[in-house]
């Protein structure tokens, strides 16, 4: 029996970024699936403030060389790829230089968030899934972290639904404390209209008259996992609502076991169903 492919997409990860709740789960998930017998795949934005020689960065020319539609304009997609320290492992970075070469992650020296983060989350996100296409390798679960991956379930179900290799994939998605849907520019939901998607589409990541990334993940997953301790009232009350399975937060080696109980679990509902 093949192992089970497991891709996780992630805005953040240890030694890349600073440390943070996303980065530290990250970096430990990977390589706790791995050793437990999951094939894994990891990607990630290439920020500016990755040192691409201290981390040993290099492009994969055979990866590299599309181009991604944003708000109808095209941007080159470069795939880098570094060996992740102390595990037997490869982590693929998606870069832009219009996008990702500054030097700041999603704020500036003032602490405002970047205009364009809207284009840049829209073009990692598309970017992720053309290079999976590109990979020929066929998820069984896409496990999703931050609030920058939050497009990826609404363009597996739709865009990309008709994608055979994403046809038996499950989505998860972690959420966490940190989100900044109410910093997105109000052409948010247009940015997001790739492949003629229209408002419809977007629909669930409103919340109100605001934009709420995590509402509209939570909409289209599969699943849902609590990546932080405390999380909004309004997420919290989204999550105690929906009928999808939803993993509570758990502290350290019991987090990384459940959620692995957690994908198995999904993995028998495919069977099954």
């Amino acid at each position: 029996m093949s192992k089970k492919k497991v891709l996780i997409v992630t805005q953040e990860m240890n030694p890349y970024t600073e440390s943070t709740e996303i980065s530290e789960i990250a970096r430990r998930l990977p390589q706790f699936a791995q050793d437990s017998g999951l094939e894994i795949r990891v990607l990630m934005p290439r920020f500016g403030t990755i040192n691409e020689r201290r981390h040993r960065l290099h492009e994969v020319v055979r990866l590299s060389g599309m181009n991604i539609i944003v708000d109808d304009d095209d941007y080159p997609l470069i795939i880098k790829v570094a060996s992740l320290p102390g595990a037997r492992m490869q982590v693929y970075f998606l870069d832009n230089e219009d996008f990702f070469k500054r030097k700041a992650v999603f704020e500036d020296e003032a602490g405002q968030s970047f205009d364009d983060n809207a284009d840049r989350m829209v073009f990692f996100c598309k970017g992720v899934l053309e290079t999976v296409r590109k990979f020929g390798w066929p998820p069984d679960i896409v496990h999703c972290h931050g609030w920058m991956t939050s497009l990826i379930p609404l363009y597996l179900k739709t865009a990309y639904k008709n994608e055979p290799l994403f046809r038996h994939s499950k989505v998860i998605y972690s959420i966490y404390s940190e989100s900044i849907g109410k910093a997105l520019a109000p052409n948010f939901l247009a940015k997001a209209s790739i492949n003629n998607l229209d408002a419809g589409h977007l629909s669930p990541y409103m919340h109100g008259e605001e934009i709420s990334l995590d509402s509209g993940a939570i909409a289209l997953s599969d699943a849902l996992v609590k990546g932080s301790e405390s999380l909004s009232d309004s997420v919290t009350q989204e999550l105690a609502q929906t009928e999808k399975p939803v993993m509570a937060y758990k502290e350290g080696d019991d987090y990384l076991s459940s959620i692995l109980e957690f994908y198995q679990a999904l993995l028998q509902e495919e069977v099954e169903g």
